[in-house]
């Protein structure tokens, strides 16, 4: 890199969002960008989650990008290690190797009010860009709860994300701290092998069983030949999806036989009505992410394994104590904690026209107009950002729908012309968000009586989007000037465009 190079666009990150931009942004014919990844390889959160057992619970077909469709799928639900050759794929087909900055971690981003450009500092070097893509995505800091005693263990710990494979478990007393999307993974892979495995669970999830299967040479072979069958494979995925929408955001009544489903498929497995009574969750279902697994409960009923149904509270030398005092004595301590997603650690590293950060001006809670753009933050846009998560469907389809804004965004700036940047106004930051959480109350990650990692720390939902996917792509098919400030570099012929009244969201 060099020392002060400058390019049009910095996309940080090469998980899904990252990629993703790179391409789109090839494909409107922008070749001067940069990706700027803080690992040696591409991948993201695929790269770093390598943990036994770990795979997507979204179907394939419907967990891969709309323009590179892959017939060769191995399974329904692929595994990490699929997903992650689909994106070393995905980036040498398109050819982004050459954009790519490996090992270059950004330390700060500093909008320049002069020059109308950020200033950026990294591991690899130094640069500047017009425009910030932020694509590190919510799911790649991890996060490990601060436990007394914890330091002083003298056994392995490390987090599911951050996994140790030069660590043998076979014959280990493990503690497993977690029981989310990443644990319930986890659980039935290393218990075979572990001598004891104690589980440390705060919430109960629901688990739904994993309907997966290989994808035979023939359905593969048939989606090679005829890729319309792959297209409405994807199709049907999408649409049963879309359908399940209203359940979870407007009726979460209606939940109640999929909580009967997911009770059955509990009963199944655990016979012995003590470990039932803990498995049971007291939350409606979809509250918080509804978990599938069909080997899960049958590890938990095996003889080597102990649930804890309280929290880890401290850590004595060998023994970890859980908050209602009951104790083990364990070799290693598993975090499957989560993490770091309503106060993401990029956001300590973006200072804006103000001089404030990113993680200052969000301290009341994260807000982006259309989940894209904050206020203060010219030419800067998050993918995955605020209130754009899912709870039931891909994510992929939302990235792509981020996409078309910051295509159109960039568009915006070439017809405007000169040193330009965009600022999105306070009143259409407050509008789009008052309307999305006016949308969230009714929905079954409010209602359903659960706390989760889609709240932030003030109780607020600042992480899931309340409706369809389709919804979201209408409302980011283009970006709308009249929610933005135009801001010109001195000099320019228009200094700082005129006010006008942004119109009305449409959330």
């Amino acid at each position: 890199m060099a020392e002060h190079e400058h390019v049009r666009v910095a996309v940080i990150g090469s998980g899904f969002g990252g990629l993703g931009a790179a391409v789109r942004l090839r494909r409107e014919g922008i070749t001067d960008f940069v990706v700027l990844e803080r690992a040696d390889s591409v991948g993201g959160t695929w790269r770093d989650n390598s943990y036994p057992g770990c795979a997507c619970d979204v179907p394939s077909h419907l967990y891969s990008f709309s323009f590179a469709p892959n017939p060769d799928w191995p399974r329904t639900f692929s595994g990490q290690e699929h997903i992650r050759a689909y994106l070393e794929h995905v980036t040498d087909v398109f050819r982004l190797r050459p954009h790519i900055r490996f090992n270059a971690e950004v330390k700060m981003m500093t909008w320049d009010v002069e020059k109308l450009r950020w200033d950026i500092e990294t591991t690899g070097g130094n640069l500047s860009a017009d425009v910030v893509v932020s694509a590190t995505g919510p799911l790649s800091d991890p996060k490990i709860p601060d436990i007394p005693g914890l330091d002083s263990f003298p056994g392995k710990v490390f987090h599911s994300a951050r996994w140790d494979h030069d660590y043998d478990l076979t014959g280990k007393r493990v503690a497993m701290v977690g029981t989310g999307a990443s644990a319930i993974q986890i659980v039935p892979s290393i218990q075979p092998d572990v001598a004891k495995l104690t589980l440390f669970q705060r919430t109960p999830p629901w688990v739904m069983p994993r309907i997966d299967r290989a994808i035979t040479a023939l359905e593969r072979g048939l989606h090679r030949a005829l890729p319309f069958t792959a297209q409405l494979r994807r199709g049907l995925l999408w649409g049963i999806r879309e359908l399940q929408v209203q359940a979870f955001t407007k009726h979460p009544n209606e939940l109640g036989l999929v909580e009967q489903l997911a009770r059955r498929n509990m009963a199944r497995a655990i016979k012995d009505p003590a470990l039932r009574a803990k498995l049971t969750p007291d939350y409606r279902i979809g509250c918080k992410r509804i978990l599938l697994s069909s080997d899960y409960y049958p590890a938990l009923a095996q003889p080597n394994v102990d649930v804890v149904a309280s929290g880890l509270a401290e850590v004595r030398g060998s023994t970890v104590v859980a908050a209602d005092g009951s104790e083990a004595e364990v070799d290693a301590i598993i975090f499957g904690t989560g993490f770091h997603v309503t106060d993401m650690p990029i956001a300590e590293r973006v200072v804006g026209a103000d001089g404030r950060t990113l993680a200052e001006a969000w301290k009341g809670g994260m807000e982006a107009l259309r989940g894209a753009s904050a206020t203060g933050f010219p030419n800067w846009m998050t993918i995955i950002g605020p209130n754009t998560g899912l709870g039931n469907s891909s994510m992929i389809l939302m990235i792509e729908s981020q996409l078309n804004y910051m295509a159109d965004f960039l568009r915006q700036l070439t017809v405007l012309g000169g040193r330009a940047a965009l600022d999105a106004r306070p009143s259409a930051v407050h509008a789009w968000n008052r309307k999305v959480q006016e949308r969230m109350k009714r929905t079954v990650w409010n209602t359903g009586g659960c706390t989760s990692w889609y709240l932030d720390a003030s109780g607020r939902n600042t992480t899931i989007w309340p409706g369809t996917t389709t919804e979201f792509r209408r409302a980011t098919r283009r970006v709308d000037l009249a929610e933005y400030d135009v801001l010109r570099a001195p000099g320019g012929s228009d200094g700082k465009a005129p006010a006008q009244q942004p119109a009305e969201v449409d959330a």
